[in-house]
């Protein structure tokens, strides 16, 4: 009987070596002492020693000599309880090839009998390309311009940055292994950890607080605005959060003096606009009654008085005339936008051809053919579409060149994130504008000839822009100067229109 207990003795040893022998990873065996009995190929290959330099040595001399002193009082302590487990949990270890250099190992270590005798089997991987791969990543993580933390799925920190160290005052010493919550001002702490569990029941990558003001509590007590965006990683099976920490306190304050600003300037335009629309009523008055006694004086006077005198009364009529039709556009401009009527659908083909009609005298004198296409319904101020029609077509007669004049006007759809946009094009062959200009066109009292040679206010195209600003549009212009000019505006419609009138390449002329 002891023979044959001796020979499965002697079969488990064989295949206990066998197994250890084509362990895919490195396997040493140390008795109580810390001597090594046993190594495989893997081990070899890893420290760079033939077996026969391995067995009957200590293994410290596989340790670090920085580490050997405390590696024996901890080898020890193992060997009085030992128990299956890996070892140095939450530590970086390191073992000491026969060249002098050092790699990055990860351990496990399992107690066994043998014959009687208690030993180690330490399973030992190479982990540089993890570790290599953990360092780009905390590098990665260091350099960040942001603050960026990771806790477990009990809201303990295990790693923070350099800027979560500036933004909120602490040293990450003080942070890790504390509870996430320290972050938070005292109001929301109660409700958190609820928050944080349901998150972590379905964690995904998302912002957190979307749509709500976020804060940070500093060290020093005080408070600042904060976005934050959470991604869920596993780490060796454990679920972990690394929180994305921005800073927007900057941001927060650049939107309340933007808010101030737009608040102060909407009180200066109302203001501007109330001052303009009293001021031209109230000169109406005064400017009839010096209209009225230039005229009077013309007709009572005319054949007593000799031709410079005539000619004054004729240049004060005139003068008033003129200030007349600009305070009529000053009042135009200064009521664009001041209606509180909501947009109506309108079919733009209305609006042009009562723009035509309105204009019916003048394409008559100048002789001038209008044209249009069918075009779309939009929304918008009947009145006030059929003035951008006025202003372009009465514009492009008055600055014609030596050819008949033609204009012509189209619509395309053009949609947008913000729905259906038609983009509406009034196209002439008069005399053009120069590039130079093409902006300073729209801006109010500004002129690019005399008066001598084109009458007129210089409010038609600033009334324009406001007008189609008004109605969420835009306004431009393209043009060849001497060959015409091409003013494109946009509106908003709808999807599809059936309310469209036939095609009319010859709607005036």
């Amino acid at each position: 009987m002891e023979h044959v207990a001796m020979n499965d003795e002697r079969s488990a040893d064989t295949q206990f070596c066998h197994m250890v022998e084509s362990a895919p990873c490195g396997m040493v065996v140390v008795d109580v002492r810390g001597v090594i009995t046993f190594v495989n190929r893997q081990m070899e290959d890893l420290f760079g020693y033939h077996r026969t330099e391995l067995v009957g040595q200590s293994i410290e001399q596989l340790v670090p000599e920085r580490y050997r002193a405390a590696h024996s009082g901890l080898r020890d302590q193992y060997m009085q309880a030992p128990l299956q487990r890996a070892m140095g949990v939450g530590k970086e270890l390191y073992g000491l090839r026969k060249d002098g250099t050092e790699v990055p190992v990860e351990i496990g270590l399992s107690p066994f009998q043998s014959h009687g005798v208690r030993q180690v089997v330490a399973t030992v991987v190479d982990i540089t390309a993890r570790k290599s791969a953990e360092d780009r990543f905390k590098l990665v993580v260091e350099s960040a311009p942001c603050g960026m933390l990771m806790a477990d799925a009990h809201g303990t920190i295990q790693m923070v940055n350099h800027q979560v160290e500036v933004q909120f005052g602490y040293e990450r010493e003080e942070l890790l292994g504390q509870p996430i919550e320290m972050l938070l001002p005292r109001q929301y702490r109660k409700g958190h950890s609820g928050n944080r569990e349901a998150y972590m029941r379905e964690a995904t990558a998302r912002g957190m607080g979307e749509g709500r003001d976020l804060f940070g509590l500093r060290k020093d007590g005080s408070e600042f605005p904060v976005e934050i965006g959470l991604n869920p990683i596993d780490l060796a099976g454990q679920g972990y959060v690394l929180a994305i920490v921005l800073d927007i306190s900057e941001r927060k304050l650049a939107e309340k003096r933007l808010a101030k600003q737009t608040l102060e300037l909407s009180r200066s335009n109302n203001e501007l606009e109330q001052f303009a629309y009293a001021a031209s009523h109230d000169l109406q008055e005064p400017l009839r009654m010096v209209s009225s006694y230039c005229g009077l004086l013309a007709r009572r006077y005319k054949d007593k008085l000799d031709q410079d005198a005539n000619e004054f009364i004729g240049f004060a009529i005139d003068g008033a005339t003129r200030m007349k039709h600009l305070i009529d556009a000053l009042l135009l401009y200064s009521r664009v936008g001041r209606s509180q009527r909501p947009f109506s659908l309108l079919n733009a083909t209305d609006c042009l051809q009562a723009a035509i009609k309105n204009l019916e005298h003048a394409i008559k004198d100048a002789q001038a053919e209008v044209t249009y296409d069918a075009l779309p319904v939009v929304s918008g101020e009947a009145a006030q579409l059929m003035q951008v029609f006025q202003n372009l077509i009465g514009n492009a007669i008055k600055f014609r060149s030596d050819r008949k004049p033609v204009v012509h006007v189209t619509a395309r759809r053009a949609s947008t994130e913000e729905g259906v946009e038609w983009e509406f094009a009034v196209t002439d062959n008069g005399i053009g504008i120069e590039p130079e200009h093409r902006d300073r066109v729209f801006v109010i009292f500004q002129r690019l000839h005399t008066r001598e040679e084109y009458p007129g206010h210089g409010m038609g195209l600033a009334i324009t822009k406001k007008i189609i600003e008004y109605h969420g549009g835009r306004i431009w212009v393209e043009s060849v100067k001497d060959l015409g000019a091409t003013f494109r505006f946009t509106l908003r419609g709808e999807a599809s229109s059936s309310e469209r009138v036939p095609s009319m390449r010859d709607a005036a002329a």
